[in-house]
């Protein structure tokens, strides 16, 4: 199983995260308003997934935030989705206070099909690993980057690079 840390504290992850190449397995997390979103239903040509324990925590903030600037700049083929375990009423206030919003928020905590989907659930704690995982229009893996110690920030010019190959 693959192992990240949170503040030093070795963690396994549920699930199998998934190798550059791959189709990535359906998951089905929730929008802000209460409803099921599928991986089928995102229907931009290239989507970026990140995932974050919670938004509620000053990295992941700042990480969101960070890639919401960034998608400003980025072509209109490119749909950043952030999914974290938080309540869709929690990211939907998370929501109301950002400037210019370009990402869109999803939950896993119904299911949590995206953690497990992707590799990426902290079974013992109920969160999201951080990673990023960029998807071409197939929904293949192109790109992907699990942060070691989930409290660090991700290497984000090297997720821009990735995405720049595919635009």
């Amino acid at each position: 199983m693959t192992k990240v840390t949170l503040q030093g504290t070795p963690f396994e992850l549920e699930g199998t995260f998934p190798s550059v190449g791959t189709k990535v397995s359906s998951f089905v997390v929730v929008d802000n308003d209460l409803k099921e979103v599928k991986l089928e239903d995102f229907g931009s040509e290239i989507l970026v997934l990140v995932s974050v324990p919670s938004l509620d925590t000053p990295v992941c903030d700042l990480e969101a935030r960070r890639f919401n600037a960034e998608a400003s700049k980025l072509s209109s083929k490119v749909e950043i989705a952030i999914v974290s375990m938080d309540l869709p009423f929690a990211q939907k206030r998370w929501c109301g206070q950002l400037e210019g919003q370009k990402v869109h928020t999803y939950s896993d905590y119904r299911y949590a099909s995206f953690g497990k989907a992707l590799g990426v659930l902290i079974a013992d704690l109920r969160l999201l690993a951080r990673a990023i995982f960029v998807l071409d229009g197939q929904r293949n893996l192109v790109y992907s980057q699990l942060v070691p110690e989930v409290a660090q920030e991700p290497d984000y010019e090297e997720v821009l690079e990735a995405i720049s190959k595919l635009t």
